[in-house]
């Protein structure tokens, strides 16, 4: 059975794995998640570098989220993210 998610940049739905997940936990912090499986709130995006665009230009994880979230986390989670889909 297929785990469809929609990535809140391009509002597509697709199966899970082929999202990754940023997650705001409990205290408020915003980090990359590799596994999926860290517990918190969570938001998905597409792997790929235009839709990684669209959601800082459309400020989709402050919308996911409900709070404002700094260029400089935003920036973080691009690294790792794209960083990781290079390889």
């Amino acid at each position: 059975m297929e785990r469809l998610r929609m990535c809140v940049a391009c509002r597509e739905m697709k199966d899970k794995r082929e999202l990754v997940r940023v997650v705001k936990d409990k205290d408020g912090n915003i980090s990359f998640d590799p596994t999926g499986k860290k517990n918190g709130r969570g938001a998905y995006i597409c792997k790929d570098k235009a839709c990684f665009e669209k959601l800082k230009k459309q400020k989709a994880l402050n919308r996911a989220f409900k709070c404002n979230i700094s260029d400089e986390i935003i920036s973080s989670i691009e690294e790792e993210i794209l960083g990781q889909n290079k390889s």
